[in-house]
């Protein structure tokens, strides 16, 4: 079965690792065969190379591929139109068409499944290892308060993409096996986890570790998210998790610094996935999502190059008057999106891109995902890498100014919209380049009316940064927005409203005697 061969696999490669121990460690260390996992897991050394893995492991959700397959199929973000018609047969686009070819056989969908549970495998030895340990050692306490939100994070996240999973809690095996768990189990098991890191991560760590206020944001987000039918969404909850954060020791930065290499790590930074251009800790996303047409005149040393594997919906690259989401003035929008692909004198067209045969369905001189852009890797930067694959920036993944558009939005469903409203004039402020026209400020509004603006609010703010699918499934706006804003989805029309999460991947169901064709989720096959 799968999962209790990953876990079968662990041990023995915790296992192998110890025969690099030198012979004096060995001759002061019990016989192998008598060290049990919970020892290995326990060891402070041990541990901390585990949770560096799990960390890893994790920010590999957000390189290459794997970033923009949780973008595509959104109102935001949707797939090139090459990799929509044609890519595989064209079983790629199903990604956004959500037609019959969007199957359990998809390696896209086994693969967000399977190098996710590899790490809350691997973060779950470490919890059930130390958990005994966190209130006599400081330094077992800050790694299992990481693991537990390493542990909670990728479960929200599969939880997200998959609907109803197993639970690893090692503690409860037995009784839980490792079947997929109603969503009230799933959500409360999650919140515990995300309580448990605030409590024991420290609230300050090295770069791209976990702190209280990291997991504090998390655990606000996971109780707005809880399905409301577990009786888990806690606005009132959410609101103080949050209200940590935003009262922290973090400040609003001008736009322009949060996707900068210069400016790693800004003030506004509160977990930051850390890049360089340097492989294997590059992160290749632009290779992904930079224009094919570009990389037709430019070749690879162009940094605005790549296979429009993610690009702009039209809602989400157009002005307000144009039927999207942009007002004059708003810095985000150049910011966030390349309009303009002239690069160094030299203007694309698409003669060289004519064999794709799309007829009217070219888009790849349309506008694309500028954030990820790392000027770094051209060759006119001198830096000698002439290659958009080697793209690097940090990954801001949680930051104030989304921290404090949840608070918001917490206040809101609480009554207090004012409160709300100033809130969000907060990052509108930063917006204009902090001299916000008093024609843009949020003033007046109902609680409802609230709501839906805030949701594009969010797309403005963290337009291309991951988080929109998350949000269109935890405010029950996934079909009603993708079946009109999606070009892909609106043409199909095949659309429905379990497609708001994929099919569990048929490799599991084969491997996993806990979960049968029947277990699969609704419309799949």
């Amino acid at each position: 079965m799968k999962l209790k061969n990953k876990i079968f696999t662990l041990g023995i490669l915790a296992l192998s690792s110890l025969a690099f121990t030198s012979c004096s460690d060995f001759l002061d260390e019990d016989p192998k065969t008598a060290i049990t996992e919970d020892k290995m897991y326990s060891s402070p050394e041990y541990a901390e190379s585990v949770l560096q893995s799990c960390y890893k492991g994790w920010r590999g959700m957000f390189k290459d591929r794997y970033i923009w397959e949780c973008m595509v199929g959104t109102d935001e973000i949707q797939s090139g139109a090459y990799q929509a018609l044609k890519e595989d047969g064209m079983r790629r686009g199903s990604l956004d068409r959500y037609d019959a070819l969007l199957t359990s056989e998809l390696y896209y969908i086994s693969d967000q499944w399977g190098n996710r549970w590899t790490k809350v495998g691997e973060a779950a030895k470490i919890i059930r290892a130390l958990k005994p340990l966190v209130e006599e050692d400081a330094q077992a306490a800050k790694v299992y308060g990481e693991a537990s939100f390493i542990r909670a994070g990728l479960t929200m996240e599969l939880t997200f993409i998959f609907g109803r999973i197993p639970i690893l809690d090692l503690d409860r095996i037995t009784e839980l096996g490792y079947g997929r768990q109603p969503e009230k189990d799933i959500w409360a098991f999650i919140i515990n986890d995300f309580e448990n890191a605030v409590k024991y991560c420290p609230e300050k760590n090295d770069p791209a570790r976990a702190t209280t206020y990291a997991a504090s944001m998390l655990l606000g987000y996971a109780y707005m998210s809880a399905p409301e039918a577990t009786g888990l969404r806690d606005f009132s909850k959410a609101k103080a998790a949050l209200e940590k954060v935003v009262k922290g020791p973090f400040q609003l930065v001008s736009y322009y610094d949060l996707w900068d290499y210069s400016t790693p790590n800004t003030a506004e930074s509160i977990f930051e996935w850390q890049f360089s251009n340097a492989w294997p800790d590059n992160n290749a996303i632009q290779f992904q999502i930079g224009s094919r047409a570009v990389q037709a005149m430019g070749g690879d040393g162009c940094f605005m190059s790549g296979y429009d594997h993610a690009v702009p919906s039209a809602w989400a690259y157009s002005d307000k008057a144009d039927g999207g989401i942009w007002e004059d003035g708003d810095v985000r929008k150049e910011e966030s999106i390349r309009y303009d692909f002239t690069w160094f004198g030299k203007v694309p067209d698409l003669n060289s891109v004519a064999w794709e045969d799309l007829g009217e369905d070219h888009d790849e001189l349309l506008p694309h995902i500028k954030k990820y852009e790392d000027f770094r890797t051209d060759i006119h930067s001198g830096m000698g890498l002439n290659n958009e694959w080697y793209s690097g920036k940090n990954i801001p993944f949680l930051r104030l100014g989304n921290a404090i558009l949840l608070y918001a939005e917490c206040l809101n469903e609480l009554g207090q919209t004012s409160d709300a409203m100033e809130q969000v004039n907060k990052i509108r402020e930063r917006a204009w380049d902090f001299d916000l026209p008093a024609d843009k400020r949020w003033t007046g509004m109902s609680k409802e009316q609230f709501r839906t603006e805030l949701m594009t609010e969010r797309v403005r703010e963290l337009f291309g940064e991951r988080w929109r699918r998350f949000d269109l499934v935890r405010t029950g706006k996934f079909l009603e927005y993708v079946k009109e804003r999606n070009k892909w989805a609106k043409r199909s029309g095949t659309i429905q409203e379990w497609n708001k999460v994929w099919p569990i991947p048929q490799a599991e169901i084969d491997q996993n005697d806990d979960i049968s064709p029947e277990d699969q989720n609704e419309g799949y096959r």
